[in-house]
């Protein structure tokens, strides 16, 4: 596996161990045991966590992590991409333990140190039915007793999770992050399969009291949040490119030994043309995930420019080779016994991550028309 950005020798170390364990403890024919219910992948957890001491790689050192970074998520998420492992490492490492890391306080650190054990998966619910993707429509409250009410859309790894940061604003208008616990009084939850395999819920809160409120109060979040799900969506990127190569690879190895004619239909001008198509689109999602990297300590409105049209690339790239991969494959890539079916899922869910392909290029075009015109 190609990686993304060149890597130093840890993170090399790291790859190249992943892989190998992955390999050994989940190859693809476990994956419907892995899908069966939200709970069948924690043997998978305690294993990165307590055999690879993966899930502390870019933990800071203070909580027992390895004082890593984005960049190490982004190797470990091109490898759990490329083996369709079905497991909420984002939503728990990038996204929940982001946030906890811009946070003040000894909770949000007590929480970090039980993340990289394992023992510890925070997921935040921050979307709701009538904002769609926006961050800042919020609706859900905090009471002044500390409860929570409130709605949550399709929370993506919320039956796994053992915290759940949940955003609402209190009695001033300010955004805020409540810290609750799956099985607090008054919750009602609905638990989905997603096309992909993954687990999401829907929840609604009506006055769930809530163990801790997390940021500073009269400091709205709206900031962090924007910031990690810039890094969410990167991250994201990250893995769509390992989904991408398992593609490619599976599908040159089927054209070089399914013949038609009695010659293999790797030698057919039209295939080989579908194949180039791939792998640029590949390349160049690739490329676009490195150069974003560079662009996440950039300020706000130029990282999430950045980011936004690493995603649009990511989008286009995952149609294309998923697609490609499906029609050279023929009837046999749509079916449950080839990896195939199952990547194409996944990347169809990617293209259409935090809002989808219309989404990101108004991002891109909002950011370019507040741009200063040069005399």
């Amino acid at each position: 596996m190609d990686p993304i950005f060149p890597l130093d020798d840890t993170q090399a170390l790291l790859q190249s161990s992943l892989q190998r364990w992955l390999h050994d403890n989940a190859p693809f024919e476990r994956r419907a045991a892995l899908l069966a219910t939200p709970t069948a992948f924690q043997p998978l957890w305690a294993g990165l966590a307590q055999q690879l001491g993966l899930l502390g790689a870019a933990l800071p050192e203070a909580v027992g992590g390895q004082g890593g970074s984005l960049a190490d998520h982004l190797v470990v998420l091109q490898a759990l991409g490329q083996a369709l492992l079905p497991e909420p490492y984002s939503a728990c490492l990038v996204t929940g333990a982001g946030l906890l890391q811009g946070l003040p306080g000894a909770g949000p650190a007590r929480l970090l140190a039980g993340v990289a054990d394992g023992a510890v998966r925070p997921v935040l619910a921050a979307l709701e039915p009538g904002g769609r993707h926006d961050l800042a429509q919020v609706a859900s409250c905090l009471h002044a007793d500390g409860s929570l009410s409130g709605r949550k859309a399709l929370v993506r790894a919320a039956p796994q999770a053992t915290h759940w940061l949940v955003s609402a604003r209190d009695g001033a208008g300010t955004l805020r992050l409540a810290q609750v616990r799956p099985d607090a009084a008054g919750i009602t939850r609905r638990d989905l399969p997603l096309a992909d395999g993954s687990w999401a819920s829907e929840i609604a809160f009506d006055r769930t009291p809530a163990e801790a409120l997390l940021g500073e109060p009269g400091t709205d979040l709206l900031p962090l949040l924007q910031q990690v799900a810039d890094a969410a969506l990167l991250a994201t990127g990250a893995e769509a490119v390992g989904v991408m190569q398992r593609l490619l690879h599976d599908t040159l190895g089927y054209v070089r030994q399914r013949k038609q004619f009695g010659v293999a239909i790797a030698s057919f001008q039209a295939t080989q043309h579908r194949l180039a198509d791939m792998h640029t689109a590949l390349l160049q999602a690739r490329a676009l995930v490195a150069a974003t990297l560079a662009a996440m300590d950039e300020p706000a409105a130029e990282r999430g420019r950045a980011v936004a049209a690493c995603q649009v690339a990511v989008a286009r790239a995952a149609r294309t080779v998923g697609q490609g991969a499906v029609q050279l494959h023929g009837g046999m890539g749509v079916t449950e016994e080839l990896a195939v079916g199952h990547a194409f899922k996944r990347l169809t869910l990617i293209e259409h991550h935090q809002g989808g392909l219309a989404v990101h290029l108004q991002r891109v075009a909002r950011w370019q028309a507040a741009q200063p015109v040069l005399a």
